[in-house]
């Protein structure tokens, strides 16, 4: 896809309409290589220059998500990505595999989630 204007705009309103429906804050969100690069390194430190060869990459310390435009072909698939990094954020103790498919596909289908609390450990 070819990053302009509408679609930055349409990504942003994504990103804030499914950031509200997961019970997250809205990420800062970027969508060029350029823009990564261009970013302080302690914030992208670990996935900086590699990137480029994903679809996305969530920055889970920093509420910042990379929505790489260049490598995504199609409407749907810019969805699932932007779904996939937001569920990320909003579980951030779980990992890829068949419970964060599942989330994933729940997220897509119009399912929103309470917001993320830390448990607080009993004493005792």
């Amino acid at each position: 896809m070819l990053l302009d204007a509408g679609l930055r705009m349409s990504i942003l309103e994504k990103v804030g309409i499914y950031s509200a429906r997961f019970g997250i804050p809205e990420p800062r969100s970027v969508m060029s290589t350029r823009e990564v690069l261009d970013l302080p390194r302690e914030i992208t430190e670990g996935r900086r220059t590699s990137a480029y060869k994903y679809l996305g990459v969530s920055y889970l310390q920093h509420n910042l998500v990379f929505i790489n435009v260049k490598k995504i072909p199609d409407e749907k698939t810019l969805e699932n990505t932007i779904v996939h990094e937001l569920i990320h954020l909003r579980f951030p103790y779980l990992s890829h595999g068949r419970r964060f498919n599942s989330l994933v596909r729940k997220g897509l289908s119009g399912r929103g989630f309470k917001p993320y609390k830390k448990r607080s450990r009993k004493a005792g």
